[in-house]
């Protein structure tokens, strides 16, 4: 007798330590939730329109985390699916740091070409902390570890929206490091129903899982897998811009898995997230990985009591179905692309289709202006005069072909000649120029079948062009790829400094999981330019080659939302498109937040505003969300230093639309403009305001 009890204190004793203790001293109310009980940690929150949304989490070390997931009504809502476990897959890679290549703003690296490790994120379950941040409700739990990282287990749930996000956030100390990863939920009961996902010709696919079923890589559209169970279904789907590293190419690389044994280090059956470590295998630069820096190696998962079709038509609200939304007063446009199609189609040979698939494609995310980059590397810059205005008119017959009263496709090139570094030219109306004149020959002519001929042969007469024709320049990726350190070499130039230099174009390059925004290499050289007294802007460019319907073109596009009621006539010219560039009427989305208004005593950007005697000024600012927002920043200078103030926006809700009123002193200062950023590292900013 005395032995069995003693044997019974010893379970309950390893019961009890097997209990991970629960730190709940950082919740404040906020409609949330949350209660420790029989060996559970539950967490419920308000779910909006879908109602309550809940998760069990298991304290027993030895069991599933996610104990279960539930959504529907408030009363009662409906387990979705039991037993479930999140998994990461780090893979760690060398930096290639050299300051001619940029430094850690380096694009052309190759990552996966030298050795690499791919290893499981190991979990160990010590602790567990809640706390509350405005409408969002974070629980930290135990450590991770693997290769020199380490960290901990983050799950934030959002009122508002059954929606929530899994991280593995981590460190190293380790110099010169690229990593990418992989994630997912893996079973420990019973399997899902079905697996279901939307192919790229967006029709919805279903699987049913077999417990030894090898894992597969899908090909998706909307970046979503979902598993569907008898009462619901799970949806899990990455960061929709933020997850995907910069390349030259939007290749759809099969990013979501399912399956059991996934890399031979998953045992169990999941599904999840994933990237291919080759890439497009052109350049291949994965994310940066700093030391010290917290980086967030995440998902998303939206619980439904619907089916797979209803749980991704949830998802797709976040992106409006990939596609960026048309804003009254406003007309989306998106830059620099290399399709490359009158070489490649119109020039061939080949038939040319009446509706190009790569128009199609833009037509349908929402763009209303596009600026080509053709002949980057298959054209003839330079002549011979035969050839390259052959190639011109043609450029110039299918864009105009290719437009009508809604799509305005515009005629564009990478010139890269003259100014130093890779840099576009814009001209207002079709341009005939070949960029190299004979010695003796005369910078314009008239030809009898393309009419007036421009050749240029250096920096001087490429800014007499640029005057002449109203046209506009500026600096492609600036700071890194063919552009590193530029446009810094050529500041003091007169061509820089004259009103046909626009300034530069923003992409996210370099990737940085440690950063609650996409890449602020361009915004940091936007703020320095203004800083030395220069009128520049900065918009938002894709840089990508090949558009198909196979594409993940979302992840990869920008778009700048230009100040203009109609969309003018290609036969008229589109003067009005660069006046509003030049002018600073835009702001650059990535398609989730959008920055309607903003102003200051009813100046707006491009302007210039007289600043009170005390400096104190008020600015106002419409945002529209989808994603919940995570924080605006206003950024000013004086000419000299750059200041930020940051405005926490964590009280906000899913799918919102506010105008706020921000009081700023801005006495002193040179410029305003400002930024906001959802949850998802989605992200707007305006142009500069000038201040006097």
């Amino acid at each position: 007798m005395k032995r069995a009890v003693l044997l019974a204190l010893l379970i309950y004793t390893q019961f009890l330590n097997a209990q991970v203790p629960v730190n709940l001293s950082g919740l404040k109310k906020n409609g949330a939730t949350v209660t420790v009980d029989k060996g559970l940690v539950s967490v419920r929150w308000p779910a909006g329109r879908s109602g309550t949304a809940q998760v069990l989490l298991n304290r027993d070390s030895t069991g599933p985390l996610f104990r279960s997931i539930r959504a529907g009504s408030a009363d009662a809502p409906t387990t979705i699916i039991k037993d479930l476990d999140p998994v990461f897959i780090l893979r760690t890679g060398k930096r290639t740091l050299s300051p001619s290549s940029g430094g850690w703003d380096v694009f052309f690296d190759k990552v996966p070409t030298r050795p690499y490790t791919t290893e499981r994120i190991r979990f160990n379950r010590t602790a567990v902390s809640v706390l509350s941040e405005g409408s969002r409700t974070i629980i930290k739990i135990g450590e991770l570890k693997a290769a020199a990282f380490s960290g901990h287990l983050e799950i934030t749930v959002y009122n508002g929206s059954p929606l929530f996000n899994v991280a593995a956030v981590m460190s190293t100390q380790q110099d010169s490091t690229a990593i990418l990863y992989d994630a997912g939920l893996v079973s420990r009961g019973p399997l899902w129903n079905r697996i279901a996902w939307s192919d790229v010709q967006n029709t919805m696919q279903y699987a049913r899982p077999e417990a030894q079923e090898p894992s597969r890589d899908l090909e998706v559209k909307y970046r979503t897998v979902i598993g569907q169970g008898k009462a619901g279904a799970l949806a899990v789907f990455p960061a929709p811009h933020q997850y995907f590293y910069p390349l030259d190419e939007a290749f759809n690389l099969k990013f979501t898995w399912m399956g059991s044994n996934y890399l031979d280090l998953v045992p169990g059956f999941g599904i999840g997230i994933r990237q291919d470590p080759l890439g497009d295998k052109r350049f291949v630069p994965w994310f940066n990985a700093p030391p010290g820096t917290q980086q967030r190696l995440h998902f998303f998962c939206m619980a439904s009591a619907g089916d797979a079709t209803a749980v991704l038509d949830e998802v797709k609200r976040f992106t409006n179905g990939d596609v960026f939304p048309a804003l009254p007063g406003y007309k989306t446009m998106a830059t620099h692309f290399h399709n490359e199609f009158i070489t490649n189609v119109a020039l061939s040979g080949k038939p040319v289709p009446e509706k190009p698939e790569f128009v199609e494609v833009l037509k349908k995310a929402g763009l209303d202006v596009v600026k080509l980059a053709e002949f980057h590397g298959v054209g003839h810059p330079k002549g011979p005069d035969s050839i390259r205005l052959k190639e011109l008119k043609s450029l110039f017959e299918q864009t105009r072909r290719l437009s009508d009263d809604r799509f305005l496709l515009l005629p564009g090139e990478e010139a890269n000649n003259f100014y130093g570094g890779h840099w576009l030219a814009f001209f207002p109306r079709p341009v005939y120029w070949i960029m190299s004149r004979k010695e003796n020959a005369p910078f314009e002519t008239t030809d009898p079948e393309y009419g007036k001929v421009y050749r240029v042969s250096d920096k001087k007469e490429m800014l007499r062009l640029l005057e002449q024709e109203n046209g506009l320049a500026w600096v492609a990726h600036a700071r890194t790829k063919g552009s590193t350190g530029y446009p810094d070499k050529y500041m003091e130039e007169d061509f820089f400094k004259s009103p046909t230099y626009l300034g530069a174009a923003w992409k996210s390059i370099p990737a940085d999981l440690s950063w609650a925004t996409l890449s602020k290499r361009v915004l940091y050289l936007m703020d320095e330019m203004a800083n030395r007294g220069l009128k520049k802007y900065a918009l938002a460019e894709s840089d990508i080659f090949t558009i198909t319907e196979q594409n993940e073109m979302y992840a990869h596009l920008n778009v700048n939302y230009l100040k203009l009621k109609q969309l003018p006539a290609y036969k008229d010219g589109w003067q009005p498109v660069l006046d509003v560039l030049r002018n600073g009427r835009f702001f650059v989305s990535t398609g989730e937040v959008l920055i309607p208004e903003f102003n200051i005593d009813g100046k707006e950007s491009g302007e210039t505003l007289k600043v009170k005697t005390s400096g104190n000024e008020t600015i106002n600012a419409e945002l529209t969300w989808t994603f919940p927002l995570q924080f605006a920043e206003i950024v000013s200078g004086d000419g000299k230093e750059v200041y930020r103030s940051r405005i926490n926006l964590d009280h906000t809700l899913p799918f919102g639309r506010q105008t706020f009123r921000w009081p700023v002193n801005l006495r002193g200062r040179k410029w305003v403009r400002i930024e906001a950023w959802d949850i998802a590292a989605n992200g707007a900013f305006t142009q500069q305001l000038w201040l006097e």
